[in-house]
This record gives structure tokens, sequence and C-alpha cells, in this order.
């Protein structure tokens, strides 16, 4: 098991960045593909961004694509998602989670991710 905890979220005005942090403990970090989910209120988590731990690709949905950027650092067991040209579309509880598969994609689901952090919120003002 992967402890995780998010930080770097806040209140921001449209147009403006934000950086999320995601820090691991426990199972090998570097054995682990890592994604970024978000939640709007009534709405279902979704998965926004995902780094695997091999060689294959990585996802991003389609509404933050050159917008976001995920990325990992196994040195310091952190995964980070760099938050650019926000819009109020993107408010929600952003949660880390960890999953053992080899290749990420829109086709994974919350329950190929085995941990999950407790979120941190994302607020963009209009």
């Amino acid at each position: 098991q992967v402890q995780l905890v998010e930080s770097g979220g806040g209140l921001v005005q449209a147009g403006g960045s934000l950086r999320l942090s995601c820090a691991a403990s426990g199972r090998s970090f570097v054995s682990l593909s890592m994604g970024w989910f978000r939640q709007a209120p009534g709405k279902e988590r979704e998965l926004v961004a995902a780094v695997p731990w091999t060689d294959a690709s990585i996802y991003y949905k389609d509404s933050v694509k050159g917008r976001f950027t995920i990325s990992r650092d196994n040195a310091k067991n952190t995964v980070y998602l760099q938050m650019n040209s926000l819009q109020p579309e993107d408010t929600g509880r952003y949660y880390c989670a960890s999953s053992r598969e080899r290749v990420v994609g829109g086709f994974l689901s919350r329950a190929d991710f085995g941990s999950w952090g407790q979120g941190t919120q994302v607020t963009v003002s209009s």
C-alpha cells in the first residue's frame, strides 16, 4: 500500500496557474503509474492526466492538453501537475492516485487505481 498526500491547491483567477504536488510513501514509487483525477460538484471523478512507470506515453484528457503538464520525480517520490491557463471549468477537487498498470490512458477507470490521496481543492474564478 502507498500513502499519498496532495498539496498546492487554492483559489486563482481565470488565466492563472497552479502547481499541484503529490508526495508518496510506502510501496515502491518507481513501479507505480500515477494519475491526477478531478471531481467537480455534482459530477463524477475524472482522470485528467496520468504518467506511467514504464516508457509508455503520458495521458491527458483532451480538455487539458496544452495547458496541464504531469511529471514525476522518482528521487523525491513525488508527482506534479502544472496547470496553466486555468479556466472556471477546471474547478474541482483534485486527487492523486497510484496504479500498477504499465500503460495509461482514458480507458483507465477509478477501479484501476489502488491508492488515493485526500485531495486538494482548486477553485478558478472568472
